[in-house]
């Protein structure tokens, strides 16, 4: 009988996710945990990422707390010098700036996005995954948007929408060229999450009528949802999937 279920365990891995002190990087270092993994839980507020880690530890979980500022390609390497046995590593790491026109967007507006969504996500594929290459295994987990796939309305934000579709396409370059060594790379592109930064929108009826509206299961998705595909994906479970882009979006792009 195939051990199924056993597929999903992460005895004995270690695991390391970035931007992790809270929303679905938090859920997902306590999926991650729950599996088996010991887990690094990485964030630019130190602080955070600290009180996070202890929280999870009180629940009997083996998670330390390291601080990572993706942007700096020297600090990621330090890191990744310090941490080589990183078998799972989640790119969680972003940030979303909305209602910039692009005709008004400056310089700044638009390489900050690009540097913590798409450069800080690379630097930490390239140190963590040429390590997992040298060992011959791995798993990387990518955190994608379904504004990858779709312009988001009614919000203006070209920059985070052309962070994630490069982050998609990212996923298949990366995972085409490390497939015959051992190391799979995937990414999940979730919807409108429930956090503390999105609860406004339950006061904005332009807000609501596309995002809710807009959705078929019309609702956010929660944290918790969007930690479980990426546990799927991190996980043997999904052994044969390398390159995929898993859409968690309760049905939106299907409109």
């Amino acid at each position: 009988m195939t051990p199924y279920l056993d597929r999903f365990r992460l005895d004995g891995r270690t695991a390391l996710v970035t931007g992790g002190a809270r929303g679905i990087g938090l859920a997902t270092c306590e999926a991650l945990a729950q599996a088996g993994a010991r887990v690094i839980l990485t964030d630019r507020d130190a602080a955070a990422a600290e009180e996070s880690a202890a929280a999870l530890r009180a629940q009997g979980h083996d998670v330390v707390a390291d601080r990572l500022e993706v942007t700096s390609s020297a600090e990621v390497q330090a890191l990744a010098d310090r941490h080589p046995e990183v078998d799972v590593l989640v790119n969680n790491a972003g940030i979303a700036r909305s209602n910039i026109p692009a005709e008004r967007m400056s310089d700044d507006e638009w390489l900050s996005v690009l540097d913590i969504n798409l450069n800080g996500l690379f630097w930490c594929c390239r140190s963590f995954g040429a390590r997992m290459l040298e060992r011959g295994q791995g798993s990387i987990v990518n955190v994608g948007s379904m504004s990858g796939f779709i312009v988001n309305r009614p919000q203006e934000q070209a920059q985070y929408n052309a962070s994630k579709a490069a982050v998609h396409q990212l996923t298949r370059s990366l995972a085409a060229e490390w497939a015959p060594r051992g190391v799979r790379v995937n990414s999940v592109a979730p919807t409108y999450i429930e956090t503390a930064m999105n609860t406004y929108v339950y006061e904005r009826e332009d807000l609501m009528r596309h995002w809710i509206g807009g959705t078929p299961q019309g609702r956010m998705g929660r944290p918790d949802e969007v930690a479980a595909v990426i546990l799927f994906l991190a996980s043997e479970a999904a052994s044969l999937m390398t390159g995929s882009i898993v859409l968690a979006d309760g049905g939106y792009t299907c409109w």
